[in-house]
């Protein structure tokens, strides 16, 4: 039996003519036409050489084509690899030198750019953009629409997504065909997908919650993508009332709670509001409880483990707790010096073990090896705790990362940029609760002697440096940074000087 995964989200689905992806302009498409569009992108890629086991990079706009060009990847028998449209060239750069992946789909706009880093690595590049047309359409339209799907087994890769530490460089996270279909078809039927549902998709597809538990869920199901290019809370609302599902961060839920037309009638159909990525604020909990008449499930995962917990369909959704780890996973939480599990209610390391863990960091066998204990459990990096209930709590991150709108932002290398400006001696990077975003980049630093610099200059120099969503919201200037007998910086008293509400009398202007 071939495990290739998009025999298990397409192939095999028994819906030819029902809708599968729906766009705002009103266009549909049929789980037939992603068979179709699918064949013949994969021969497209086939042409181009891309071999089983190759990586095919794609940082693209979200269309309906570039979620068909995963699917195609998938077939094709190669493996995939997202990359964040907000990237850089320099990080771009990082990224295809890492995976060196045989072909690279980008955005016409960066054409000639991308083309100098893919030389690098004897990379192929086609071109699309955010309507889903360019080079790749054009191949695939003159392509055969026939693809036998290339055999697969279960522990084949079929996904790497680079995921963010707070030191050194990002890390890819192997992910195989039975990775991702596990964890498909046990949130497919914990939540209880039916080909029925219709799924409002207004998350990115280069990440975990957008490519991997929306449309994954959703096709596997036979469901209905209600594909929408980006947030627009307006274009939500309106689809609520066609709608079974929506998917998305903290930030979604606070925006669509200033909606003047969001109500109990609007939100009468939809049978399940799910939130994750960053934490959602038990506040945001109970106002959208009030304001629609639904609880939103909260659950826990990473990128390299898919989902781990859930608060159930049916049962009770605990403002704060990110659920009941889900079956056969299994959950531990353990003392960060010792390894040694605690009882319910102490706080420590949470770990993890099941058929949704990835199969190691691309190319750091050391790394690999040091985050996974001798039984098998990873570590999550992330410290919670157990409820009488069985309930897990998230209550912080042992490497503080910074978790703002969902993507994780970690501060090394933002501190690196802000090092290399002249008259900086050096900085410390922290997120801060926001309640629209769940954290906000801040960034401490320490002017040199006689340097006049401030935050709109730093941000200015950062701005050609980094991501958008890595950027500092703030840069506050002091004297000195707190630090511990070892030497460390004592990130949880800057967290604690300079989050909302606490007046910081040293602050850039």
């Amino acid at each position: 039996m071939n495990a290739n995964l998009y025999e298990r989200l397409v192939g095999s689905t028994e819906n030819g003519e029902q809708a599968a992806i729906e766009m705002p302009d009103g266009i549909s498409y049929s789980y037939s036409d992603l068979v179709a569009l699918s064949a013949r992108i994969a021969n497209v890629l086939v042409a181009r050489g891309v071999k089983p086991g190759d990586r095919v990079a794609a940082k693209v706009e979200k269309s309906f084509t570039a979620l068909v060009l995963y699917l195609a990847t998938l077939r094709a028998g190669a493996v995939y690899l997202p990359l964040n449209v907000a990237y850089t060239i320099a990080e771009t750069g990082y990224f295809l030198g890492d995976a060196e992946p045989s072909l690279v789909v980008c955005d016409p706009r960066e054409e000639q750019e991308i083309r100098i880093v893919a030389a690098r690595i004897s990379a192929s590049v086609e071109t699309l953009d955010e309507t889903g047309n360019g080079s790749l359409t054009e191949a695939a339209s003159i392509a055969s629409s026939c693809f036998a799907s290339v055999q697969r087994t279960p522990d084949d890769l079929a996904a790497i997504l680079y995921t963010s530490g707070t030191t050194g460089r990002s890390k890819g996270a192997m992910l195989t065909h039975d990775n991702l279909l596990s964890n498909a078809m046990t949130l497919s039927e914990q939540w209880c997908f039916t080909p029925d549902d219709r799924l409002i998709h207004a998350l990115p597809i280069y990440h975990t919650h957008g490519l991997f538990v929306a449309s994954n869920v959703t096709l596997m199901s036979g469901g209905t993508l209600l594909l929408l290019p980006k947030f627009d809370a307006d274009q939500i609302v309106k689809l609520m009332t066609r709608a079974t599902v929506l998917m998305g961060v903290p930030t979604f839920y606070v925006r669509l709670l200033q909606h003047p037309q969001l109500n109990h009638e609007m939100a009468r159909d939809v049978r399940l509001f799910v939130s994750g990525s960053a934490p959602l604020l038990a506040e945001t909990h109970r106002e959208w409880k009030a304001r629609t008449g639904h609880a939103i499930l909260e659950r826990y995962g990473m990128t390299e483990t898919n989902m781990i917990t859930s608060n159930p369909y049916r049962g009770a959704r605990v403002p704060g707790a990110v659920g009941l780890p889900l079956p056969a996973v299994s959950v531990r939480i353990t003392d960060p010096d010792t390894g040694s599990e605690l009882p319910a209610g102490e706080i420590g390391m949470i770990e993890v073990r099941g058929p949704n863990v990835f199969k190691g960091y691309w190319r750091m066998p050391e790394k690999t090896a040091a985050e996974f204990r001798t039984d098998e459990f990873f570590v999550t990096g992330d410290l919670g705790k157990f409820d009488a209930q069985g309930y897990l709590h998230i209550v912080g991150r042992g490497k503080d990362l910074v978790i703002s709108g969902g993507f994780n932002v970690y501060p090394k290398e933002v501190e690196t940029e802000i090092d290399a400006i002249p008259g900086v001696v050096e900085s410390a990077v922290i997120g801060v609760p926001d309640r629209d975003f769940g954290e906000t980049v801040t960034a401490i630093v320490i002017r040199q002697a006689g340097a006049s610099i401030g935050e709109a200059a730093v941000l200015k120099i950062l701005r050609d440096r980094l991501a958008k969503f890595k950027l500092p919201k703030r840069v506050h200037f002091v004297d000195e940074l707190p630090r511990n007998a070892m030497g460390k910086v004592q990130k949880n008293l800057l967290r604690q000087r300079f989050s909302p509400g606490v007046v910081v009398e040293d602050q850039a202007v």
